[in-house]
């Protein structure tokens, strides 16, 4: 078996999926932060006739169209190839997609370069986090999609370091290589995909219990095979909350109508909405124009804006990182609504600097300010807001529906990451400082949202939040405690207690039975 995974087993396998997922998501940092960094390069203006800002914003947001239908395919095929391999087919649509971007020439075959690496990274950023989540111990689940999104942040970082290099280079090849670098992701992830099992729960699912008790086993280690008691214990605990949840005879119609199981809705409506949170902080804001604002909204000169927008990638990196301290310790709620209200002061006061500066203030010591809170936004919003959003959906969603709950989440975070890119360039160009106290009211907007609709999801098993919206209907959550509380209720504990207990004892009884078959026998025999 440790062959089998990479050599892995345990915590080494549940290292080796996280290395893969983060490739995933390393992937799409890089993408969402290198387009931005291109379309200042006088090269590429001029290759492409000068575009107007209209023109430029669309080459970059149309790759979320791209993005938002490859989320949406991961309904049909996310299961239906399991999660390894849909990540393998994404980051091959991706290379195809760079391909066509480094050899365009012209505006409309940028377009199609765009749309197909968005395909790709939309059927992959559907699929990373339910796979590292519905392989990971729950202690360890949220720390380890925080990791992912730090590696989403490598990813922004890498880009912004790389087009700042190549901004020196000659002629085409300053953009060309930055654009033909996403290639490289795509050979990482598929050195490694193909040795990495699929998720236990989509296994049992598929009726392939054996492959699953191998895998559940696997990411055990210690020793443990598909007999050891531990490992039974888990199946019997995954296959019960499944075989109670009977999701297969309703149809999409009907979970999206309402009429299907109780809850499924809800929940789904839940992740996609943090999600939706996740995009219109205004992150696309700095993550895709960054150096544009510096140059055009702040008057700052392009080689400092480049400096300034890679060294904002590592702050960003940093506090990122730093997410990993906080999100088990204080909950998902809590992070979540500290982070949206630092990022919404965040917002206030660039407005007020670049308003002072529109109307005769001291435009390099405003800004100034301006680019400093560019900074702590960065900061506030790595420490919460990107990585609940991203982690939420894998967690909320039906067991059953879990691939499907998270495909529509991604679909909604990149139908907002449209609309945001695409509505930035005319906002900064037509509204000045009120562009940005827009982004600030939103922000504020998530914290009582937060507290009024989102159960806790910190220290629960997948199976845990499967019972409790089984058992609790009420839409506002914030005075029932099993739905706000950090630890873990004592209910649920119960309950795992129950079902291992009754599993010993349909061991033991199929002990019996094969004692007395052999006693049988053996009278027979005689």
């Amino acid at each position: 078996m440790a062959r089998k995974y990479l050599g892995g087993t345990g915590e080494r396998l549940t290292v080796w999926i996280s290395i893969a997922a983060s490739t995933v998501l390393i992937f799409y940092g890089y993408d969402q932060g290198v387009f931005g960094n291109v379309i200042i390069n006088e090269n590429f203006l001029e290759t492409f006739g000068h575009p107007s800002a209209d023109t430029q914003g669309t080459m970059t947001s149309i790759y979320n169209i791209g993005c938002f239908i490859g989320a949406m395919s991961t309904i049909i095929t996310g299961d239906m190839l399991g999660r390894p391999r849909q990540i393998m087919l994404g980051s091959l649509v991706i290379a195809v997609g760079a391909f066509i971007q480094t050899a365009a020439y012209g505006v409309p075959q940028m377009y199609v370069g765009r749309i197909v690496a968005g395909l790709g990274t939309g059927m992959n950023t559907a699929t990373a986090g339910v796979w590292q989540a519905e392989t990971s111990k729950m202690s360890s689940r949220g720390k380890l999609v925080i990791i992912q999104m730090a590696n989403c942040i490598t990813g922004f970082s890498i880009s912004n370091w790389l087009t700042l290099g190549f901004a020196f280079a000659p002629g085409d090849v300053a953009w060309r290589f930055p654009l033909a670098f996403q290639i490289f992701f795509t050979a990482v992830i598929w050195a490694m995909c193909p040795f990495l099992p699929d998720s236990p729960r989509l296994l049992i699912r598929k009726g392939k219990h054996e492959e699953a008790l191998d895998v559940i086993a696997a990411l055990e280690g210690h020793g443990a095979t598909r007999d050891s008691p531990s490992v039974k214990t888990q199946f019997a605990i995954i296959k019960d909350v499944l075989d109670r949840e009977h999701l297969n005879s309703f149809t999409w119609w009907q979970l999206l109508s309402g009429r299907g199981p109780a809850g499924v809705l809800r929940r789904m409506i839940l992740g996609a909405g943090m999600q939706m949170m996740n995009q219109i902080s205004g992150i696309n804001v700095t993550s895709y124009y960054m150096s544009y604002i510096f140059i055009n909204a702040l008057g700052i000169s392009t080689i400092l804006s480049r400096v300034l927008a890679a060294c904002g990638s590592v702050d960003y990196l940093i506090f990122a990182c730093l997410a990993y301290f906080v999100i088990e310790r204080y909950g998902r709620r809590k992070v979540m609504m500290c982070s949206a209200a630092a990022c919404a002061l965040c917002w206030y006061c660039i407005a007020i600097a670049t308003g002072l500066s529109e109307h005769g203030g001291n435009s390099y010591v405003l800004g100034s300010v301006a680019v400093a809170f560019f900074f702590a936004f960065f900061a506030s919003f790595g420490m919460g807001v990107l990585g609940v959003p991203w982690l939420y959906p894998t967690e909320v969603n039906a067991l059953e529906v879990r691939a499907k709950g998270a495909s529509l989440a991604m679909a909604t975070n990149w139908i907002c990451n449209y609309a945001v890119v695409q509505a930035t360039l005319p906002g900064i160009e037509n509204l000045g400082y009120k562009f940005w106290i827009v982004w600030g009211v939103i922000c504020t907007a998530f914290i009582p949202v937060t507290y009024l609709f989102y159960p806790e999801t910190a220290n629960r098993t997948l199976e845990d939040i499967d019972r409790y919206f089984d058992a609790n209907r009420e839409v506002i959550v914030f005075r029932n405690k099993h739905a706000t509380q950090l630890s873990r209720p004592e209910i649920y504990a119960e309950e795992d207690e129950r079902i291992a207990q009754g599993h010993e004892k349909d061991v033991e009884w199929d002990a019996e039975a094969k004692e007395q078959q052999t006693t049988v026998e053996e009278i027979a025999k005689v």
